[in-house]
């Protein structure tokens, strides 16, 4: 398993410079994003994809670094009822699998997108609850009438173009937002529908990320791993729940806080999840998301790095000697 990083918080630097900085930390892999809500700074897909000699130096830059690419990471809402954002969205999309074909890359990491209530509306719809009955109408609406007919034909569009691991990060305010909407949606669309596994959204929902990392690992549906911690401060919760719409800066009034790896739910977590993801059979990179609100990019990075080294099998599975 190696460890990798989601370039985007070094969005200010240069593209080598970024490359010399996190190989210096030591990262292996770097996760790209191509636009939409992380932005294409490092990793341009209308740049790359006109551009044959601008493509070679950009892989010629990574690879000269002993770097690889684990994914490319459109992030954004191809479903959305603003009719503009979402072909945005769309856009996006459609040319981070032209790239990744170019590239070589086996992820496109993302999110499964969001529709409104009604083919007009104007803003996305999470829904919930089951209760009252309308929402069960609008939720049996989103997923038979737009979201599993429009990644039928995405999936079928990334096959043409050699992609065979539609990854989507299980965010809540999406309609794929824990295991089992992953699952549904994988079941109605094929195999190339897994997860981008990121425990700092399960975490605060109440999912236990060993268990999700089990039931997910049994149906191969781990893609790409985020490494991201959060922290649920108990005392908000008993009195608000979960969930909670304060701005993240107000992290003493929040019942939960994105954390560096290690500050949420302590190493012991995260030797267990990395445990459960080499029995499930998952070796490939953990790529580390910093949105930690008490640390320094450089710093909450850093002890990430740190405490992830330390974790991570590096070697193979050693042959059952005692048994």
């Amino acid at each position: 398993m190696n460890l990798g990083v989601f370039t985007v918080l070094y969005q200010d630097l240069p593209f080598e410079e970024m490359l010399d900085k996190v190989r210096e930390m030591g990262i292996e892999a770097i996760e790209l994003g191509t636009g939409n809500y992380p932005g294409n700074k490092h990793c341009n897909p209308d740049e790359l994809l006109e551009n044959s000699m601008k493509l070679k130096e950009f892989q010629r830059a990574i690879e000269s670094r002993g770097l690889t690419i684990s994914g490319l990471s459109f992030h954004g809402n191809p479903l959305h009822p603003d009719k503009k954002f979402a072909a945005e969205s769309h856009d996006v999309w459609r040319k981070t699998v032209l790239l990744a074909e170019r590239l070589e890359v086996s992820v496109v990491n993302g999110f499964s997108g969001c529709p409104g209530d009604h083919p007009n509306a104007k803003y996305p719809n999470w829904v919930t609850c089951s209760w009252p009955p309308e929402y069960m109408e609008l939720l049996e609406w989103q997923w038979n009438e737009v979201t599993i007919p429009y990644w039928r034909e995405e999936a079928k569009f990334a096959k043409l173009h050699g992609v065979n691991k539609i990854a989507f990060e299980m965010h809540p305010g999406f309609i794929v937002y824990n295991p089992e909407t992953l699952l549904k949606l994988r079941e109605n669309v094929g195999p190339s529908i897994g997860a981008n596994f990121d425990p700092s959204h399960l975490i605060w929902q109440g999912i236990d990320p060993v268990e999700a990392i089990k039931k997910l690992g049994r149906e191969n549906a781990i893609f790409h791993v985020h490494a991201k911690d959060t922290y649920l401060d108990q005392a908000n919760i008993q009195v608000n729940g979960v969930l909670d719409t304060k701005h993240y800066s107000k992290i003493l009034d929040r019942s939960w806080t994105f954390r560096s790896v290690g500050y949420g739910q302590g190493e012991k977590v995260w030797k267990d999840i990395v445990s459960a993801l080499r029995a499930a059979g998952y070796d490939y990179v953990l790529s580390i998301e910093h949105e930690d609100m008490l640390a320094s990019i450089d710093e909450g990075l850093g002890k990430a790095v740190s405490l992830l080294k330390q974790i991570l099998f590096k070697e193979e599975v050693a042959e059952m000697w005692w048994a």
